[in-house]
């Protein structure tokens, strides 16, 4: 079974609220807290969105974002990607096929999400 959701997200309490408000509606998260392994754990789990976090430690979500879009796998580069970022950054958000500012509302963040996931 593919993952649904692949979070790339370094404050725990952001990711945990965000895996648990997403899994109450029936998507399953997995969580990954690090810029430097960004892009690999992407490759490995393959999943329908990757959420990513704009600022994170050892590697940016931009830079994981335009690796992610040159892949030579197509469908890897379609991969859809809701970028996070903080209020007034919204414009960082560049290649991400959505952008939520912190701190975001919880519906906006699952209609977001049902939206991009179809």
């Amino acid at each position: 079974m593919q993952l649904d959701i692949l979070m790339i997200e370094d404050e725990p309490n952001i990711a945990e609220a965000v895996r648990f408000i997403l899994s109450r509606e029936g998507w399953q998260v997995d969580l990954h807290d690090d810029g430097a392994g960004g892009i690999e754990a992407i490759e490995a789990a393959r999943p329908r969105l990757v959420i990513l976090d704009l600022m994170l430690p050892n590697r940016s979500g931009s830079e994981i974002l335009g690796d992610l879009r040159a892949a030579d796998d197509p469908d890897l580069a379609a991969t859809p990607v809701l970028m996070l970022t903080a209020r007034g950054q919204t414009e960082a958000g560049g290649q991400a096929d959505a952008v939520l500012a912190k701190p975001f509302d919880n519906d906006d963040l699952r209609r977001t999400v049902r939206r991009m996931l179809g």
